[in-house]
């Protein structure tokens, strides 16, 4: 009989209350199953996880986390709930790995907190959250984080938040209230993160740094998109874009089980670059695993999906 394949999971959230306590309101709060799943990280997750047979989650902040607040208090915030993310961890050993949340309210303070979690509290890089305060990754006052994170040899996951308050009002009022996905997880998203991606590489940050980029939900579209991009931006010259982003950018399959997507990403950007994520407790995981023995690779490739690829970028 076959061995069961080692399985991580990269993008698999959690909610801590010092954090969440500060934000009133949010959908999530809507959502009893969810919101009981975000606020543990014991008992219940690692049931969950065993009976789907995923080994390990790297564990990161859901949205929205400390980049909507005053510089100030995001740092504080962030350090403590770091050091106790850092607590579960070591509470749990073999099963979690992390991701940092960072401050970028105050970019400075934000590189700094990176290299505190990665060199001290052995965090496996950090995980932002659409705009800061209305600003863009690609803004060079972040730059100082995408430069310390290339210096840690860490990478940044680049995960969804709500479209800029321009976007929602031009593109999504009208639908909103009647399908409130739309804005979310079935295109806003998706929409706001890809344009994050598009523009980092645009900025020549990732170039200048050669920083490690994660996204999720099989890119956010992109591995689709990048023919047309690359060739609509080379009219202007340059670098090609398809080369930057199969360079710097690595993609997680958290939310999205498809194998017709999964194959053109492989096509576009080759099996290395790709890794097994859920998005739990959002999409749960016997969805993914149950999707494990459909995916059309082989026995060499799919465990490089499922854990080869993330044990040697996040060096677990």
């Amino acid at each position: 009989m076959p061995t069961k394949p080692l399985i991580i999971a990269l993008e698999e959230h959690y909610a801590d209350p010092e954090i969440q306590a500060t934000f009133t309101g949010m959908d999530v709060q809507k959502l009893p199953k969810v919101s009981e799943r975000l606020g543990d990280t014991g008992a219940l997750r690692i049931r969950e996880m065993d009976e789907a047979g995923i080994d390990i989650q790297v564990l990161s902040h859901t949205a929205p986390s400390v980049h909507k607040l005053e510089p100030e208090r995001a740092v504080r915030l962030a350090r403590a709930a770091n050091d106790r993310l850092h607590q579960t961890v070591l509470a749990h050993a073999g099963r979690f790995a992390a991701f940092a949340a960072l401050p970028t309210p105050d970019p400075a303070a934000a590189a700094d907190e990176l290299e505190r979690t990665v060199t001290e509290l052995g965090f496996r890089g950090a995980m932002v959250h659409g705009l800061t305060n209305g600003r863009f990754l690609d803004d060079e006052m972040f730059w100082p984080v995408f430069q310390r994170a290339a210096k840690l040899d860490v990478p940044l996951y680049i995960h969804p938040a709500i479209p800029h308050p321009a976007v929602m009002e031009a593109y999504f009022k009208d639908d909103a209230q009647a399908w409130p996905m739309f804005p979310r997880a079935a295109w806003g998203f998706t929409m706001e993160t890809a344009t994050q991606a598009i523009r980092l590489v645009l900025s020549g940050v990732l170039e200048k740094y050669g920083t490690k980029i994660i996204l999720g939900h099989l890119g956010e579209g992109l591995p689709f998109l990048l023919w047309r991009i690359d060739h609509s931006l080379r009219r202007a010259g340059g670098r090609s874009f398809r080369d930057s982003f199969c360079e710097h950018f690595y993609i997680t399959t958290s939310g999205f089980f498809s194998n017709p997507a999964l194959l053109c990403s492989v096509m576009e950007m080759g099996i290395d670059r790709i890794m097994f994520s859920v998005d739990y407790p959002f999409v749960e995981n016997t969805l993914a695993t149950g999707w494990i023995d459909k995916i059309p690779l082989c026995r060499e490739d799919r465990e490089k999906l499922l854990n080869g690829n993330a044990r040697r970028l996040l060096k677990l």
